[in-house]
């Protein structure tokens, strides 16, 4: 199981929310480029990045911090964040992101993922309240089932999908594992769970799940109740 950890910036910040709420961010890093070197020399072999001032405007709105992120490690590199149109996808792939995110841009219009599929390697980012997927940044609930939308990219060249339930995100409450699952099955696609990791027993838990291929590890990482480079080497044992 791959385990990601994640740098979330905000206003050039590496910061993180609880349940996505921007006002509730805590900065933990001034130079979030340092960060990508530390889970390089922790044995990562991903690093999860959200552009979040970018998710909330439709487009990038951290670009040099994401350029330096890319220049201090070597590892692979996953975005996500206000992703709309071919052009920033072509422009993050340029620049050396590995697989870019689609979120919001997934639920209002599907047939764009494909587009997106066919330039590079792209990641649905599924993200959920109650079940719901999530729009604009986790501002706004819709009326689709989460399920139901991760079925729709089931076979469409997707690389991976990313799935959040909201109200765990930030939380150090456990990851809803049950939910990942129903994700993973739906889809049939390489899943990531994402959202509440808090400990070891998370990690312990996660990797007796064949179906899950991935796990985010943000604020368990942050607030010090996860040994990062522990999980990461865990994770590797076959």
């Amino acid at each position: 199981m791959e385990i990601l950890p994640a740098i979330d910036l905000k206003d050039g910040q590496a910061v993180r929310l609880t349940k996505g709420l921007m006002d509730s961010a805590k900065i933990y890093s001034n130079e979030p480029w340092e960060l990508a070197k530390k889970f390089e020399e922790m044995g990562s072999n991903w690093i999860h990045l959200v552009d979040l001032n970018g998710a909330f405007a439709g487009e990038p709105r951290n670009l040099e911090q994401i350029k330096k992120i890319r220049e201090a490690c070597s590892i692979k590199l996953e975005l996500g964040g206000g992703i709309r149109d071919l052009e920033t996808v072509k422009k993050y792939l340029d620049l050396g992101i590995d697989r870019i995110i689609l979120g919001s841009i997934a639920l209002k219009d599907p047939s764009f993922v494909e587009k997106a599929c066919k330039v590079g390697k792209i990641a649905v980012g599924i993200d959920a309240i109650d079940g719901f997927v999530a729009v604009e940044g986790w501002a706004e609930k819709s009326e689709v089932k989460a399920t139901t939308l991760a079925k729709e990219f089931a076979n469409v060249g997707v690389d991976a999908l990313i799935c959040t339930d909201v109200g765990k995100d930030g939380t150090l409450e456990g990851v809803n594992i049950e939910f990942t699952l129903e994700m993973a099955r739906a889809s049939g696609l390489y899943t990531i769970a994402s959202g509440g990791v808090k400990d070891m027993s998370d990690i312990d838990a996660l990797l007796l799940e064949k179906e899950i291929s991935g796990v985010i590890v943000g604020k368990a990482f942050y607030e010090g109740t996860l040994d990062l480079e522990k999980a990461i080497a865990k994770s590797k044992i076959k």
